[in-house]
């Protein structure tokens, strides 16, 4: 009998699109050192991924999990990451912690911005709510750009909430990273965090504007109106 897994990637296989995977190959960035190098496509379009993680989310098991997540194909490792989203949410305390746990131990499988984007706050940022946010500082010292965004983006679960400090102080712990998808992410957090507090970003932005990456700040001011906008950047215009 085919597992879950095997059954997941038959499905993908038979509506595969050579020319959708093409597109998607450059989108994500895949050539020699960029930040997708050598990921593979398959050409599925994201309706079809969902109604997979639909139709076989409650039977799939954390093997079948893992054993997506360690696929060459992207979009296979993408609908491996969503099981283990819906899985969380459907799980008791104890579940939910074993999902936690196994999410970090396979991040090398959470290898590009969608997948880290779709999941790291619905699984790492809840269970982290009313516990401690040290493993958040420990991924943000990461030599991989990619646990360093899930330390990051997992705070739009407590941000949701209006508990904003862990999403300040990660960002400024991340305002020297040199990746520009990090510069996007924290820019991402910050603006978030603007709508619950504007005072509160202007100020970080006052503290810390002439050091942050112009992308982070652009991303982070995006909602300001265009006049303040204009004069933050200029204000913060590097000597």
């Amino acid at each position: 009998m085919s597992s879950i897994s095997e059954k997941i990637k038959k499905e993908f296989a038979s509506v595969a699109d050579k020319k959708r995977a093409k597109n998607l190959a450059w989108f994500f960035k895949t050539g020699k050192g960029e930040y997708g190098e050598g990921d593979k496509f398959l050409g599925i379009a994201l309706p079809e991924q969902r109604e997979i993680v639909k139709k076989y989310f409650c039977e799939a098991t954390l093997k079948d999990v893992e054993r997506l997540m360690k696929d060459p194909f992207h979009e296979v490792r993408v609908t491996g990451v969503a099981i283990l989203v819906s899985k969380y949410k459907k799980a008791d305390k104890k579940q939910k912690k074993e999902i936690y746990d196994f999410y970090l131990s396979h991040a090398k499988g959470i290898n590009n911005w969608d997948l880290v984007d779709i999941s790291c706050h619905k699984i790492v940022g809840d269970w982290l709510l009313d516990k401690s946010r040290a493993p958040l500082y420990r991924l943000a010292r990461s030599k991989v750009l990619w646990e360093r965004r899930i330390s990051i983006v997992s705070t739009f679960a407590f941000i949701h909430i209006g508990d904003l400090d862990d999403s300040y102080k990660l960002a400024e712990m991340l305002l020297g990273d040199k990746e520009d998808l990090m510069h996007k992410a924290v820019g991402w957090v910050l603006r978030e965090c603007g709508k619950k507090d504007k005072a509160r970003l202007v100020k970080f932005i006052k503290e810390n504007g002439t050091h942050m990456p112009r992308t982070a700040l652009r991303y982070a001011i995006e909602k300001f109106p265009e006049k303040e906008r204009k004069r933050v950047l200029v204000e913060t215009r590097q000597k």
